[in-house]
This record gives structure tokens, sequence and C-alpha cells, in this order.
């Protein structure tokens, strides 16, 4: 085995070295604590902005919640106000995988911070690590349709793939062992995680069926949703699941996507963003089995030895959906059928007010970057506290407040009115579904910045398409390093950090993140965004068609990679 993974498997199911480390007085772990810390949820990172030479580091712990479909109950919510406040950063921000990111915890207060939040009934537990990490599903808490039924499976899923010896050693870690707080699953969840233990779904170990010892070769990611809504970013997840539902709202059964991802490492080929396969069709009861059937198979055929090669996606790369799916009658004996067909799907927002059911109302809010701070922050805890509502989190870095009264909406309205929210509806049209990572100060691997500048990247865009008289949004995502965290390999414009202010150009995505984009510079200088996309700009404008009816990533992909080249100054 490699370091790591001899390290997981030494961990007495991740408990060491890092409940010895929380034991000591230094403002840091050592690096084997550190990745056991990922599995509880939580890097070790330093404010970069602070470094001195000759001086100790400014070190911080960023912690993540996990959420399912990106529910953070009134309780939970206040919680997390009061820690950031406390003993983070001041800030909140919400994560491309619908969760709370806190910032600026010192290590002597960790545990204090994970016990709060679990005895809020929040976690933290396998928001980070080689696990499954947040089951992702539409936030809106809409009652009709299949989004309950999206909901509820996506919690089920969370649960049956927690890890079951790990969360005694999470509650020993962070509540002094107060097994209270162990969650208690569903009959179902209940019944499936009973046949972990059978066949070849057992990893031989009594403790962690599912899992074993060490766990997954690396992160794995699940998502939910209905047909033709894809706010989840479905083809990116290693595991994609659009449910169909009978006029009652109850599951029929699920088409299944495999194989999505998108972290890859600069001049390393053999690595590579990628976008699922299909797999097919799977009845409601086999739902379950069948997801961690697929983690299992993941767990005994992904590459244990290269990391940078160890997601799922290289193992269905490498060996092929075919041979995939022959090796999983291993694991799932289902019947296992032809794709049902779905509508064109649409990233939806939600942002605005909407209907949630008789008497309720829901409203999203756009929050640039995701990050919550200052009157905001501020503004929405008295909200979220007086009204005693539920929050849910978006895959697009937004917030939505929900379950507010007819009654209470005016009053709502004109508050967050007061908060700048005059129209939450009309963001602006760039800003609408761009994402960045937080990048720079804290990320220990951002090469460049992302977050801190995106809004000046969109003004710069914003006032080049004006110029142009473009008046059709363009999807932006932007990111300080090529793992992807901000998908950008689904944009209609990607830009990835490849150097100090200098990034990498990917073109070709579409508005509804149905294909990947595709890199066409390096290494370009951020001076030269304008001058760069321009002439493209401008041909898709003069095209017939091309300007008022077509994205401008259809626009790039019909136009070719041998055009789009020569239109490109840079190259």
């Amino acid at each position: 085995m490699s370091k790591f993974e001899q390290l997981k498997a030494r961990s007495d199911h991740l408990r060491e070295p890092l409940a010895t480390e929380l034991e000591n007085e230094k403002p840091f772990f050592t690096d084997g604590a550190v990745q056991i810390l990922k599995f509880h949820g939580s890097y070790q990172q330093d404010n970069r902005d602070h470094r001195q030479k000759g001086h100790e580091k400014d070190w911080q712990m960023m912690l993540r919640l996990r959420s399912p479909a990106g529910l953070i109950p009134v309780p939970l919510y206040l919680a997390m106000d009061d820690l950031a406040d406390r003993l983070g950063n001041g800030s909140l921000r919400v994560t491309t995988r619908q969760a709370f990111q806190m910032h600026g915890i010192a290590k002597a207060d960790l545990r204090e911070v994970i016990g709060t939040i679990v005895r809020a009934m929040g976690s933290t537990l396998a928001a980070c690590g080689d696990i499954n990490r947040n089951v992702m599903a539409p936030a809106a808490p809409f009652e009709k349709g299949g989004y309950p039924a999206a909901r509820r499976l996506a919690d089920a899923i969370a649960d049956l793939l927690s890890p079951q010896a790990a969360e005694g050693s999470y509650l020993d870690l962070w509540v002094d062992g107060d097994h209270r707080y162990r969650f208690q699953p569903e009959a179902a969840v209940k019944r499936a995680r009973e046949r972990q233990r059978q066949g070849a779904l057992f990893s031989g170990d009594a403790t962690e069926p599912l899992y074993g010892g060490t766990y997954l070769p690396r992160k794995f990611k699940v998502a939910v949703t209905v047909p033709g809504d894809n706010s989840v970013d479905l083809l990116t997840q290693d595991i994609g699941l659009v449910v169909f539902c009978d006029p009652a709202g109850r599951l029929r059964g699920c088409n299944v996507y495999v194989g999505g991802g998108m972290g890859r490492t600069h001049n390393k080929e053999d690595t590579f963003a990628r976008t699922a396969d299909p797999l097919g069709h799977v009845a409601a009861e086999h739902i379950l089995d069948l997801v961690q059937a697929i983690a299992a198979l993941q767990r005994d055929h992904g590459d244990r030895e290269l990391r940078r090669h160890a997601r799922m996606k290289y193992l269905i790369h490498d060996r092929g959906i075919a041979w995939f799916k022959q090796e999983l009658i291993r694991y799932f004996p289902h019947p296992i059928k032809a794709l049902r067909p779905e509508p064109k799907t649409k990233l939806h927002d939600y942002l605005g007010w909407h209907r949630q059911s008789s008497g309720l109302w829901f409203v999203g809010l756009p929050l640039l970057c995701g990050r919550l701070e200052g009157a905001v922050k501020q503004g929405l805890r008295q909200l979220v506290e007086t009204y005693q509502l539920d929050v849910r989190l978006t895959p697009n870095q937004d917030l939505l407040l929900c379950n507010i009264g007819t009654s209470q909406r005016t009053t709502v309205r004109n508050a967050l009115a007061a908060l700048g929210f005059v129209a939450p509806e009309a963001p602006a049209r760039l800003a609408r579904h761009a994402l960045a990572c937080p990048a720079l100060p804290t990320c220990g691997l951002a090469i460049t910045e992302a977050e801190r500048i995106l809004p000046s990247v969109l003004d710069r865009l914003d006032g080049l398409l004006r110029r142009l008289d473009i008046d059709q949004p363009v999807l932006v995502r932007m990111t300080g390093c090529p793992n992807g965290c901000a998908r950008p390999y689904m944009a209609e414009i990607g830009l990835v950090g490849s150097g100090v202010d200098q990034y990498q150009l990917w073109l070709g995505g579409t508005p509804n993140l149905s294909r990947l984009a595709t890199p066409y510079l390096e290494k370009m200088p951020l001076e030269h965004l304008e001058t760069t996309l321009e002439p493209l700009l401008r041909d898709w404008k003069s095209n017939p068609g091309g300007g008022r009816a077509a994205s401008f990533g259809d626009f790039v992909g019909q136009l070719g990679p041998e055009r789009v080249r020569a239109l490109l100054p840079a190259c």
C-alpha cells in the first residue's frame, strides 16, 4: 500500500494520530493528523497574506458541514452564525456542494466548534476525505413533483454511506464520546446497511463493513435530481441519479450516471476532467443497493497506488463502461434497464420568490462566491431567528430562506430590501451563475486568485459584452488551481489558475452544464482577458443566429478548435 493507505489502515478507524495531537498545545497538526482530520470535515490551512520569513505561519482550520440537499435547520444555522463570529473569521461561505464552510478556526478551538455543531444536530463527518462527500439534490423545498422524493433519497444515501466505525470515532473525539448523537437511520437504510456484510459488498472489516479500514481510494460524490433540473451539475458526479416518480410523488426508479469528476493536475496528461457515462435505469427498491454496490466496486478496483489516478472516473475511462457494468453484477444482482427519456435540462437557481406549498413561500438570495458576512450576515440571522426560517444552500453558492408564511412575506421582503436584496430574482447577468473557489489566501493548493477577484473579472467581461452590444449572459467559472472545486471545466468561459495572475482558458461548456469545455490557452495573463476574448465574441455576435439565438458555448462548439484558435490572438 502507498504511504497514505498505510496511514488510514493504522488510524484505528480515523482516530490516530489526530486524537493524540488534539491534546497538545501546538497551533498546528502534523501531516498524518492533517490527513485524518479531513475525514472529520476539516482542512489545516495558513493565511498566506500573513506569511513572513522567519515567523510562524498563521495556522488555522477550515471546517465544512455535511448537509444533504443543502438543508440547514434553524438551530444549526444560528449555531454556525455564532461560531463564525466567536471562533472563526466572521464569515460563512456556501460551497459548490451545498454546505457551509467556516474559516479561521484555531486548532485549540476546533473541538468546541465541532462539538457545538454536533449538539445543534449538524455534522462535519465525511465532509472531506476518501469517503462519500455531501450528497447533493435540488435545494428548492417544493412539495410537488419529484422534488420531495429527490431530497428524501439524498438523505437516505447520506445515511447509507456514512462510515459506521468512524461515526464512533467522530463522537469520541468531538463530544467526549457522547453517543446520544449517533444518528438512527430509517428502516430501509438500516436494512440496506445490514446487506453491506454480505457477499462482495463486505469489506472484510466487521466494524466498517462497506468501507473497510482504508476507506475509499479517493473522494466520492453523489447527486440526486429530478428530470430537467441540472442545478446539481449531475454529470460531474461519481454517481448521478435522476428520480422518476408516479403522480402521487412516490419514487419509481432512477436513471443512473457514473464516472464524472472535475479534478486534474497541470502538466499531467493522465489527469483530466470527465463527464459521467449513462449506466441505465434502476427500480426504486434497488437504488440503495446499487449505490453501495458502486461504492464497493470503486473500493476494490480504484487505484490505491497513485492518488491522482484514484477517482472512479479513471477506473471507468481505463476499463470502459462495458467492463464496469459486467463487474457490477458481482455486487448488484438486480436488473439495470435502458435509460428512461428525460427532458432537456436547465441550470435552475431558484432566485427570487417561489410558492413552497399551500400557505408557505421561499425566497432565493444571490450570494456571489457564496460569501456571507457583515451586515447581510447579521440581517439574515435576525430573519432566521425571528421567523424560524430553515435555510437551504444551492450548488450555485446561493441561499434560500424557506417556510415563509404568506402573512410574513411583506415584512421579510422589506427586511431583505434593506439588506440590499431589492430584486433577488434579477442579479447581474454574469454574476447569476458564476462560481469561484476560495483560492488565496487560505487554500494551500491555490496558485493564484479566484474568489477575491471574480467580481472585477465579471465587471470587465460585462463591460466587454456591452461594448459589443451582446445582451446574452455567459456562464463563467474561476478557480485558483486545476483541482476544479468550482467546476470550471463545465463553463462557457472557464478560468483555471496556472501561474501568478495567469489562467488556463477553457471554452465551450454549455449553460445547462451538459458538455465539457475545451482548454485553449495554458497561461493567459489576466490583463489580456478582453483582448483575448474580443475577436471570438465579435464572431459570435456577427454569426447568423449566433449572438442572439445560440449560447456562446454552443457557438464555440460549432466553430471547432481550429477556428477558435485562429480567433484567439494569444495563440
